[in-house]
């Protein structure tokens, strides 16, 4: 399977993570599933409850 990127990052879309909201970039790992990744890593997919809480 042949990409078409060519290395320019900054044309990626990226979005903020919904527990801490640092901005995270696409990756080819989340081609497939983009519109439902929410957190920046598993720490902040493990405080999502901890959010919500406080929200």
């Amino acid at each position: 399977m042949k990409s078409d990127f060519k290395g320019n990052k900054q044309s990626l879309p990226s979005k903020p993570c919904a527990v801490c909201g640092r901005t995270m970039t696409w990756r080819k790992a989340w081609a497939k599933n983009w519109a439902s990744v929410l957190y920046c890593s598993d720490a902040c997919r493990a405080r999502k409850k901890e959010k919500l809480k406080n929200d």
